[in-house]
């Protein structure tokens, strides 16, 4: 029998689009080729190409994800998504090849939404008890003046896009003469924009995967120390943070996360790797656990944090891949 052929989907539309690429590299680097036929197909707008084997490019027919190599037809039996941002992160693929009757690594449609839009994911977790920070919504042409800003939320705060699956267009603002300028600025990534109170605390990222057997599976936690005023994409992609796995946490405070991690992958009926990122305040000397977003296609770079956690588990990230690929082809 003909080998399985992956197509890791990678590029998007979002300000994201290299990083994701060097996601792709990361996956293709630790799919099994004794198992798999692997392909990596660039997304942006309209554009999509399958980079073939011997360097060259070949148009994706989207009509039924097909691209011609050598004069023969190769259609993918398995998506790999490692887009972050639109369409990857936000449902369009997943209702696409949900459409064409093909697998694929993510959560699906609905839950790809609902956790690409931070406010309306916060919310709807907040009515099981998960803690979050106090923030507003402000829709597309919605304005809202400084003053209320400053009286509904506080400063500082953080003026971020809602619906975007990176760490661009965000701000932490500390004088309201600023506000405007941050929403405009973050609309520059997102329509809706969100704007929320700030936490001070140890910031951490949980990684998540349901393995082939339907076990829900939670990885080691990282502890983020970033050396800017907040985990921006200077330090999340240029090095200006230092990440610690396992998380400098106590035993029950890390098997609390964990337990929360697991509690929401399964309330959300997520599938593939997610990640989660809290931040632990402090109330009356005890570590309060708050969520800050969920990461429904997280980096998968070589210095990511999924990658960070798997070795720290003694766990090889092929492994991990192929539990995910072989639980979806044989569903």
């Amino acid at each position: 029998m003909q080998k399985p052929i992956i197509a890791i989907i990678a590029g998007g539309d979002s300000s994201e689009h290299d990083v994701s690429l060097r996601s792709a590299e990361g996956i293709s680097s630790w799919l099994d080729r004794e198992r798999y036929i692997v392909y990596t197909i660039e997304v942006k707008g309209f554009d999509w190409f399958a980079h073939l084997q011997d360097g060259s490019t070949a148009e994706v027919n989207r009509h039924d994800f097909s691209f011609v190599e050598q004069g023969t037809k190769i259609k993918p039996d398995f998506a790999y998504i490692t887009i972050h941002g639109t369409p990857g992160e936000n449902g369009i693929l997943q209702g696409y090849f949900d459409l064409l009757h093909i697998p694929y690594s993510t959560c699906n449609l609905l839950v790809a939404a609902l956790t690409f839009d931070k406010f309306m994911l916060n919310q709807y977790l907040k009515g099981f008890g998960v803690k979050i920070a106090e923030s507003l919504l402000l829709r597309k042409g919605q304005t809202i003046s400084d003053k209320d800003v400053a009286e509904q939320i506080g400063l500082p705060c953080f003026i971020k896009p809602n619906g975007s699956g990176s760490s661009f267009g965000v701000t932490r603002c500390t004088k309201s003469e600023d506000i405007q300028k941050a929403i405009e600025f973050a609309r520059k990534e997102s329509d809706d924009v969100m704007i929320e109170a700030e936490l001070k605390g140890t910031e951490i990222a949980n990684g998540v995967y349901k393995k082939q057997n339907g076990e829900v599976y939670v990885l080691p936690i990282t502890e983020v120390v970033s050396q800017n005023e907040f985990f921006d994409f200077d330090a999340k992609y240029n090095g200006q943070v230092t990440e610690i796995t396992p998380a400098r946490l106590s035993d029950d405070t890390t098997k609390r996360v964990k337990a929360l991690t697991k509690a929401i992958y399964t309330i959300l009926g997520g599938s593939g790797i997610m990640r989660v990122d809290y931040i632990i305040t402090q109330k009356e000397g005890q570590d309060v656990i708050n969520l800050l977003e969920i990461n429904a296609t997280p980096g998968m770079t070589q210095t990511s944090f999924i990658p960070q956690q798997a070795r720290a588990d003694g766990l090889e990230m092929k492994d991990i891949l192929t539990e995910i690929i072989e639980g979806k082809l044989k569903s």
